[in-house]
């Protein structure tokens, strides 16, 4: 089969947390469990770790604090192999339920966790479930003044949870009214008719079947010509974690067709050409402010 889009580099990007941290679950396991509950994201990162590097792929892993202060070495590999270390927040709590003294706090202590396990300054972040939306927009200040260069947390659609439907598609860059200026790598989606369909990894590689995912995210490529990005979570992957009891669309959203992940990660792995998300970046050149807040 012909490789779908080799044209343009990619962002492949793990978002690194427990299968018990997701937004889907909290209502039936608290932060204050998660402690006394046996952790398998360690496993399962570094078994992503080996499917890339067979395939000679760098990628981008959005990590919690959480798990940093639990597993320092597992990010201290990542960052051994050449991969780039961002930050996913520190206890995966949705943004727009934080006050924003809450969110500065917990997002500077990633950052500083993450920053002195690797000894570099940590660029990008991401919110828990794409947490920044039209009620959260002023955490893109507190990011700035944080230090992070871009922020990859924003999805152009209408969802229960997060989304920002209409704002920009490609990568641009931010400017608030207090003058703070940050890029946005918004999560990838796709125009059908009237529809804008998100195809940016998770739960929707799994609900789609394969080539529709392939179809849409060569069309990114080749017919408007832009690197879309991808995503998806180390627990994905893995068939023998726990059975969580939680409400009909909680368990469909985080178990629907798990047993496939693998296999179609490693086709999407031969299919496109991969990088990291500062690499991308850095691909873009000089890209000029398409959005103030």
């Amino acid at each position: 089969m012909a490789q779908a889009g080799k044209e343009i580099r990619n962002a492949l990007t793990v978002d690194v947390e427990d299968y018990y941290h997701v937004a889907a679950f909290n209502k039936v396991i608290k932060p204050s469990e998660w402690a006394g509950i046996s952790s398998r994201f360690g496993k399962n990162t570094r078994h992503l770790l080996n499917l890339f590097d067979k395939y000679e792929i760098k990628a981008t892993f959005f990590v919690l604090g959480w798990c940093a202060e639990r597993d320092p070495e597992l990010i201290k590999e990542i960052a051994r192999q050449g991969h780039e270390i961002a930050s996913h927040g520190y206890s995966h709590q949705l943004v727009y339920t934080q006050s924003q003294s809450e969110f500065r706090k917990e997002t500077a202590l990633s950052k500083n966790i993450l920053e002195d396990i690797v000894s570099k300054p940590i660029k990008g972040y991401r919110a828990a479930s794409y947490s920044i939306t039209n009620k959260s927009l002023w955490a893109i200040d507190i990011l700035a003044e944080l230090g992070f260069e871009y922020d990859s947390s924003i999805f152009p659609v209408v969802h229960d949870r997060y989304g920002i439907p209409g704002s920009p598609e490609e990568i641009h860059k931010l400017k608030t009214k207090k003058g703070n200026e940050l890029l946005e790598f918004p999560l990838t989606v796709a125009k059908v008719g009237p529809l804008t369909i998100p195809m940016a990894g998770g739960g929707y590689f799994r609900l789609y079947p394969y080539w529709f995912t392939r179809y849409f995210l060569t069309r990114v490529n080749r017919r408007v010509s832009q690197p879309f990005i991808f995503y998806l979570h180390p627990w994905e992957i893995d068939l023998g974690q726990p059975k969580v009891e939680a409400s009909i669309l909680s368990t469909f959203r985080h178990y629907n067709n798990i047993e496939v992940c693998e296999k179609r990660l490693l086709r999407l792995l031969g299919d496109f050409n991969f990088t990291t998300v500062e690499n991308v970046i850095a691909d873009q050149g000089d890209i000029k402010i398409s959005r103030t807040l």
